[in-house]
């Protein structure tokens, strides 16, 4: 498994894993996303800003994520200061053929990496209070849970925030 920045020419293949994963996220009650988010437009910007991330197994995007400085201001619902450098994870998903491969936690690990290489030494991620994969994932990884909260886009979910800080 290579992690890599996505390209443009990634586009075609993260929409195809969108289309795979967003039916099982709401079979599964996890609303957080649909056919309107994540799109296009959105995996354009992260590419477009260096911020999107893809674990490559064998020439097939096995899973994606946006590690990014954009911390929602709801964040502030759990007492994070969101004036503080941090990576944030967002949009990260993996291929339902990939499951269990640990992809995910490949990808957790690049914010790492990428959080270290820019001297930042807290990373935080929010996950819908239904994503129980995430659930389990995070804390394995290091993450603390600071708390739930609303998000003022995402009306009527409600989202677990956890946070991990790295030493120097």
């Amino acid at each position: 498994m290579r992690i890599r920045p996505a390209t443009n020419e990634d586009l075609p293949a993260l929409m195809a894993l969108m289309r795979r994963v967003v039916p099982l996220m709401i079979a599964a009650g996890n609303l957080q996303w649909d056919e309107s988010y994540p799109n296009e437009g959105v995996f354009q910007r992260d590419i477009d800003l260096g911020q999107l991330w893809v674990a490559d197994v064998d020439d097939q995007i096995a899973g994606v994520a946006a590690l990014t400085m954009d911390q929602e201001p709801d964040y502030a619902q759990v007492g994070w200061d969101i004036d503080e450098p941090a990576i944030v994870v967002h949009r990260l998903a993996v291929d339902p053929a990939f499951r269990g491969a640990g992809v995910a936690g490949a990808l957790m690990q690049k914010a790492e990496e990428v959080a270290a290489d820019r001297g930042i030494t807290i990373l935080r991620v929010d996950t819908n209070t239904q994503n129980e994969a995430t659930q389990r994932l995070f804390p394995k990884l290091g993450y603390r849970l600071a708390g739930e909260i609303g998000l003022r886009f995402r009306p009527g979910l409600r989202f677990f925030c956890y946070e991990k800080t790295l030493t120097r």
